[in-house]
C-alpha cells in the first residue's frame, strides 16, 4: 500500500510542481529572454513557444491525472479505503476537467487568433475584437490552471494527512 501511496504523492507533486513551475518560472522567463533579445517579434515567438510546452505538458497531466485516479480507486479495492475518498475523486476529477479543457477548449481558440495575427497580440489595437477575445480566454485559462493548482495542493495535502 505504500508503494501505491507513493505513486499517488509523485504524480500529484509532478503535475501539480509542473504547473508551477510552468506558470511561476518558465512563461516570465520565456517572454523577458525572448522580448529582450527581439523586442519586435520576440513576444510572438514567446507566445508560441510556451503555447507548445504547455501543451505538451498538458498531455502529461492527463495521463498523471489518470494514473492519480486509477491509484486512488485500486487503493480503495486492495484496502484500507483512502479517507475521504469520495473528496480526492472529486478533486481529481475537477482537476482533470478543468486541463481538458484549457488544454482541448481553451488553447487551440487561442493559438487560432495568434495566428491571425502578424505580430504580438499585445500589438493590436486595445478595440480588436480579436485582442479582447485573446484577453479573455488567456484570462480564463489562467484561472483554470490557478484553480487546478489550488485543488492539487488540497490533495496533497489529504494524501501527506491519510495514513493509509
Amino acid at each position: 500500500m505504500s508503494v501505491l501511496r507513493f505513486a499517488s504523492l509523485l504524480a500529484l507533486a509532478v503535475w501539480v510542481g509542473g504547473l508551477a513551475a510552468l506558470g511561476g518560472v518558465g512563461a516570465p522567463a520565456l517572454f523577458s529572454v525572448l522580448e529582450g533579445r527581439d523586442p519586435a517579434g520576440g513576444r510572438a515567438l514567446a507566445g508560441e513557444l510556451f503555447g507548445e510546452i504547455f501543451l505538451r505538458f498538458q498531455h502529461l497531466a492527463w495521463l498523471l491525472g489518470g494514473a492519480f485516479v486509477m491509484l486512488l480507486i485500486t487503493r480503495r479495492m486492495l484496502g484500507p479505503r483512502p479517507r475521504p475518498f469520495g473528496v480526492r475523486l472529486a478533486g481529481a476529477s475537477v482537476m482533470l476537467a478543468l486541463s481538458l479543457v484549457a488544454g482541448l477548449v481553451l488553447a487551440p481558440r487561442i493559438d487560432a487568433i495568434r495566428r491571425e495575427t502578424n505580430g504580438a497580440v499585445a500589438a493590436l489595437d486595445d478595440a480588436d475584437p480579436r485582442k479582447t477575445e485573446f484577453g479573455r480566454l488567456h484570462g480564463l485559462s489562467n484561472a483554470l490552471m490557478g484553480v487546478t493548482l489550488v485543488v492539487g495542493a488540497g490533495l496533497i495535502w489529504l494524501e501527506m494527512k491519510d495514513p493509509h
